[in-house]
């Protein structure tokens, strides 16, 4: 099947994006679990002069959103930014949105010759491109940013930005030191090249089973590798249509890990343990642990799964 491209009217398709090489020590030594917890802290800033280009340069290590706005000329920007940093905060990570009030910063405006608000801007390594013009219900809001996730995904972008208490961008130069085991595996995503990503991956994991590191990333790289050219409706309808299919519902827990829908994916899959016997139950489990392998086995979410995959088998 083929990936369907995100071709939102008024939004940007970002099928045709290529990640350079990665500056040293950006890249994080193993891409990050989807939906990783905030602790309750933002990734939504509020621009100004003196924080514009360091915002811009967080890019380079996950996308940024810009999101252009006047509560005063038009009401409806100011809510579709609100619902956006709603949005962005259920991504956790996945991108960090700058928040650009034109009346209290025309001067970031008139620099990015912003033609009509609202507007929504992705900015992926240091590049600018219109994402959406009109305002969005919630709903198709996350919609349109697990798609563009999702691409991005797909072109070994998996870098996140770390939680941030307060409303300026964290300092220049703190960046995430890269171990050397796990740079060719790291290497392997930002080219594309997921199938190598995994088999380095691999490598590490036979050589030190113990490596929860690399377990962790091997997880990761291989939900990456089984959604590769899947057509999100199509899989969803076959996931709907076949509730026992373990195939068609393991697909789509895939998926939802992908757009960040954690708790989605593990419900899922226990809820499909709990109906299913012998091997199909089994291979249900096994799968489920793999996602939880990919998430980190100190996360709560893994934790409550854990618990809730008792029960079912129990």
């Amino acid at each position: 099947m083929t990936q369907q491209p995100f071709s939102r009217p008024g939004a940007i398709d970002l099928s045709g994006l290529g990640r350079p090489p990665a500056p040293a020590g950006a890249p994080a030594s193993r891409p990050a679990a989807p939906g990783a917890p905030s602790d309750a802290r933002s990734y939504s800033v509020l621009v100004d002069e003196q924080g514009f280009q360091g915002l811009l340069e967080q890019s380079r290590t996950a996308p940024v959103l810009l999101a252009f706005y006047s509560r005063t000329r038009m009401p409806e920007s100011g809510q579709l930014a609100d619902d956006l940093a709603t949005v962005v905060e259920e991504h956790e990570g996945r991108y960090l949105l700058g928040l650009v009030d034109i009346d209290a910063v025309p001067q970031i405006a008139q620099a990015m010759q912003i033609p009509s608000i609202p507007l929504v801007v992705a900015v992926v390594d240091g590049r600018p491109m219109p994402l959406l013009q009109d305002p969005l219900p919630i709903d198709e809001l996350r919609t349109a940013l697990t798609q563009v996730g999702q691409q991005l995904t797909a072109q070994g972008i998996t870098g996140r930005h770390q939680p941030r208490a307060g409303a300026a961008p964290a300092a220049e130069g703190d960046e995430e030191v890269v171990d050397p085991r796990y740079a060719p595996a790291q290497d392997a995503l930002v080219a594309g090249d997921v199938d190598a990503a995994v088999a380095e991956y691999q490598k590490l994991v036979d050589a030190n089973p113990a490596d929860v590191e690399a377990a962790g990333g091997l997880a990761i790289a291989k939900v990456m590798q089984r959604t590769q050219g899947v057509d999100l409706s199509a899989a969803r309808a076959a996931a709907a249509d076949n509730p026992d299919d373990v195939d068609a519902q393991t697909l789509v827990a895939d998926l939802d890990m992908l757009g960040g829908h954690v708790e989605d994916a593990f419900t899922r899959l226990v809820n499909l343990v709990a109906r299913t016997t012998d091997k199909d139950r089994e291979k249900a489990r096994d799968h489920l642990l793999g996602l939880f392998a990919a998430v980190g086995n100190d996360d709560p979410r893994v934790l409550a799964g854990r618990r809730d995959l008792a029960s079912a088998l129990f």
